[in-house]
């Protein structure tokens, strides 16, 4: 008997840049990138899905992205085609007095929410999925056992012996939202490739999550047997050059192939534009324009993501190249979707002894800040910890990737 499904992870609904013109066409590409996943099973008549964490960008989600994660798993609820996921670091609440996004979608019949309980000496326990309740650990298809782990942390290298100790039977496949170090790129909640290796004894199949780039894994001989397929959208700047897909797997007498399905993310560059020798900001301008239009020449048409970070020693003061005048001359170029600029620009002058001075735009900003600040009395013996809190509430806007109130925490923060 043959047995296929879709493996996929980290869609992140609900991702968008909250300062942005073009919000809700930046939040719209997560969901169509989630429907276009769901055609293609349908299309395909798998057996399942498999969505290995953080289908959700944020654990308290508003309710229109509740309501459109509905719309988008709809038809594959009404084509009879289980949605197993487990959570993601992102999808998970710290709050537990109240039911989740994930809890309440699993209880709905949309997904397959897998996560076991603990027993009382710290081993796990995969209780067999309840479809009145929404809740379990472990579900069978087709004689094909699957397991689901979320995110359990930094930690998660320490618990694999307890999960393999945990699961008697066998033909066994695991949802585990976890990174493995050497083939993921993020920087927390990854085990080591020797810790994640006893799980190939167990496991025929282990479907990761976490890092947004795909990778396999194979045992000492050889044989495949961790595979992550990535994020099918592009998250975070840092991923232009990560090829995005799902996995369409394939198990036949036992044995698992996959192929790597390719997704179409939105364009998205990250350049450094250098300006060093400029002498002025027209001449600084003009620069920038040739060396962004070079870069862009291979664009699908659609607007594209950019971060661009300018770098060099130039003779005129940075401020003068500021954030609007640069956007207008991407706006003529290729009218992004959203641009993030980082400025890291030298001022360089000469001293009264014609020694060369360099000044960094971000020292500038300092300086800058510290005599506003150190103008009032009341705030001055301060002054440190107000210039970096300034900074960091701006850093926050311009990246356009946060609520209101988490910008108000900052405020909130103890001295």
């Amino acid at each position: 008997m043959q047995i296929s499904f879709l493996h996929t992870a980290d869609i992140h609904l609900g991702k968008t840049y909250r300062t942005s013109a073009n919000e809700s066409e930046r939040y719209e590409d997560f969901f169509c990138m989630l429907g276009s996943i769901v055609a293609d099973a349908i299309a395909r008549q798998v057996d399942f899905v498999l969505i290995a964490g953080d289908l959700f960008h944020t654990g308290q989600i508003l309710p229109r992205t509740f309501a459109r994660t509905i719309e988008t798993l709809q038809p594959l609820k009404d084509a009879g085609i289980p949605c197993i996921a487990v959570e993601g670091n992102h999808d998970w609440i710290h709050r537990r007095d109240s039911i989740s996004w994930m809890e309440a979608l699993s209880q709905m019949g949309y997904i397959c929410l897998l996560r076991p309980s603990r027993t009382e000496s710290g081993g796990y326990c995969f209780e067999p999925f309840d479809p009145e309740t929404g809740m379990g650990g472990h579900i069978g298809i087709k004689g094909l056992n699957i397991y689901g782990l979320g995110y359990i942390g930094t930690q998660a290298g320490n618990h694999v012996a307890r999960i393999c100790e945990a699961v008697t039977t066998e033909n066994n496949l695991l949802l585990f939202h976890v990174g493995v170090w050497t083939y993921s790129p993020v920087e927390i909640g990854n085990m080591q490739p020797d810790e994640a290796l006893p799980l190939a004894d167990k496991f025929a199949y282990v479907a990761l999550g976490h890092g947004h780039k795909s990778y396999v894994i194979a045992t000492l001989d050889g044989r495949n047997y961790a595979y992550n397929p990535g994020a099918p959208e592009r998250v975070n700047f840092g991923e232009e050059k990560h090829d995005k897909g799902y996995f369409l797997v394939t198990v036949e007498e036992g044995a698992f192939s996959h192929e790597f399905r390719k997704t179409s993310p939105r364009p998205m560059l990250v350049a450094t534009i250098s300006l060093d020798g400029a002498e002025n900001a027209g001449q600084a301008l003009e620069s920038f324009r040739i060396q962004i239009a070079e870069k862009l020449i291979d664009g699908d048409g659609r607007q594209p993501l950019l971060e661009i970070r300018l770098a060099g020693r130039v003779a005129f003061h940075p401020f003068e190249l500021g954030r609007e005048r640069l956007r207008l001359v991407l706006d003529e170029i290729c009218n992004p979707l959203h641009v993030e600029i980082k400025n890291h620009l030298s001022l360089v002058t000469r001293s009264g002894n014609g020694e060369e001075v360099k000044k960094s735009l971000a020292e500038i900003e300092k300086d800058v800040l510290g005599e506003l600040i150190s103008a009032n009395s009341a705030y001055k013996e301060r002054k440190a910890e107000l210039v970096s809190l300034a900074l960091a509430i701006r850093d926050h806007v311009l990246k356009g990737d946060v609520e209101g109130d988490e910008l108000l925490s900052l405020l909130s923060r103890e001295p």
